[in-house]
């Protein structure tokens, strides 16, 4: 063989062997470790999105979970089952239980290391009591048709939800299936069982991947802890706080500086979330306003503030749960009374509170620093409220509701006056009984003593 002719041949292996080598392929992995649910969704979300910008050919979703809120399962589980730009593999690393089970039947490949299980995903509710045939009805027809999807035999993901599916060779008639990692893979629900990643590339053969690492930011770990329940109700109580005390005292501007400031740290993670949506915050704003017009402005008993009351509750309550115009059936039971439980109880706490410290407060130091107090002389134009000091037992006629406070006209002059009777209508005839303060204490004229 000449030189020229194994000049050919090398080159030709070389050509051969560029041709046939495996290229170093990008694998995006995420964590997956905690209860599914608004924190779970969002870093699958943002997972999902730096895959697509990264041009990964596989994500990777290390799952160790119990379970969780259902709608937030679905939302993932669809966003597995679109995708079309790369692989998905979950890997079961212990743990893989209701909602988990859901997410896993979603990906392309499910790998489970060595000693973990997968299955029982029955709905229950916070107590792990069974909830109704609805429920599991749903919850059946979801596992159903992902399995389905993704080429897995419909009967096991069933048997995960249905107590009543047989599968005698897997579980006793009446329990609830669970798969150890060998029975999955016997059954075709996994693909293999496994040590490490390292086996999954090898099986996948994926010779020389690039993985990167999910990075949680400072923001994730904010929004997560604000949207806690218990954060959560102190957001609350600063919302209501705020309202009540810039009523009392109109025109500080601090007191609804504090309200705004809870009402966006409030609002805002959740609508980061997906969890309040734009009407939940619209019903909310509408019932302060309604509030501040039965204060101040509507006459009656009292029907804008009762509406008012009502909308902020929905409005808060709602915004910290999943729903689709008022559909909670794919939020996780319970969710829903725990919310309005954690709104009722954190505005009550906040009016105890208001009454025992409430005028303190206002009176304290600190706050009157945080008050802009001109001093208003009378050589510039300033005058008392009530320009005749000796107003004792004149009679009058209310202009507007005194509920207790309003206006009251005297010889043609209006006046600003509190009802002694905590409620006196428009129209009504009143005497002033005291005077204290730039303010007329009244009573109406027909309840004066002869």
């Amino acid at each position: 063989m000449n030189k020229f002719t194994k000049y050919i041949l090398g080159i030709l292996v070389i050509c051969f062997v560029s041709f046939f080598q495996a290229k170093a392929q990008t694998v995006y992995s995420v964590p997956l470790k905690e209860d599914i649910g608004p924190n779970a969704w969002r870093t699958m979300k943002n997972a999902i999105k730096q895959a697509k910008l990264n041009k990964s050919e596989y994500l990777l979703i290390d799952l160790n979970t119990f379970g969780g809120a259902l709608n937030f399962a679905d939302s993932i589980r669809s966003s597995l089952l679109n995708e079309n730009q790369f692989k998905t593999i979950v890997y079961v690393n212990n743990n893989a239980a209701s909602a988990g089970a859901l997410i896993s039947l979603a990906a392309d490949y499910i790998y489970m290391h060595s000693g973990s299980s997968l299955g029982a995903a029955s709905v229950v509710n916070q107590n792990g009591e069974i909830l109704p045939e609805k429920y599991q009805s749903y919850m059946r027809g979801l596992m159903r048709a992902t399995a389905e999807a993704k080429g897995r035999d419909p009967k096991i993901a069933e048997a995960f939800v249905d107590p009543a599916i047989s599968v005698p060779e897997l579980k006793e008639d009446g329990k609830l299936l669970t798969l150890t990692a060998s029975e999955a893979v016997k059954v075709g629900i996994a693909k293999k069982e496994i040590k490490s990643e390292v086996d999954i590339f090898s099986d996948l053969n994926i010779e020389k991947p690039q993985i990167q690492e999910h990075q949680t930011t400072w923001v994730d770990h904010l929004i997560g802890w604000l949207i806690n329940p218990l954060v959560s109700g102190l957001l609350i109580m600063g919302i209501i706080g705020g309202i009540y005390f810039e009523l009392q005292s109109p025109g500080i501007g601090f007191a609804l500086l504090v309200a705004l400031v809870c009402g966006a740290l409030f609002f805002a993670p959740l609508y980061l979330q997906g969890l309040a949506d734009n009407w939940e915050i619209a019903i909310f704003v509408l019932g302060v306003i309604l509030l501040v017009l039965e204060i101040f402005v509507i006459p009656g008993f009292g029907v804008a503030g009762i509406a008012g009351i009502i909308l902020v509750l929905c409005g808060l309550a709602f915004s910290m749960v999943a729903n689709d115009y008022f559909d909670f059936k794919l939020t996780q039971p319970g969710l829903l009374m725990n919310s309005f439980i954690i709104v009722i109880g954190a505005m009550i706490l906040t009016i105890v509170l208001m009454v025992i410290f409430g005028k303190n407060i206002l009176q304290s130091p600190t706050f009157k620093r945080l008050v802009l107090e001109d001093e208003q002389k009378a050589t510039e134009g300033y005058t008392s409220s009530v320009a005749k000091p000796n107003l004792i037992n004149k009679v009058g006629i209310t202009k507007t509701v005194l509920r207790p406070g309003g206006k009251i006209e005297i010889d043609n002059v209006w006046y600003d006056a509190v009802a002694l009777d905590s409620y006196i209508d428009v129209g009504e005839e009143i005497y002033v009984e005291k005077h204290e303060n730039y303010n007329l204490f009244v009573r109406k004229l027909s309840e004066k003593k002869a």
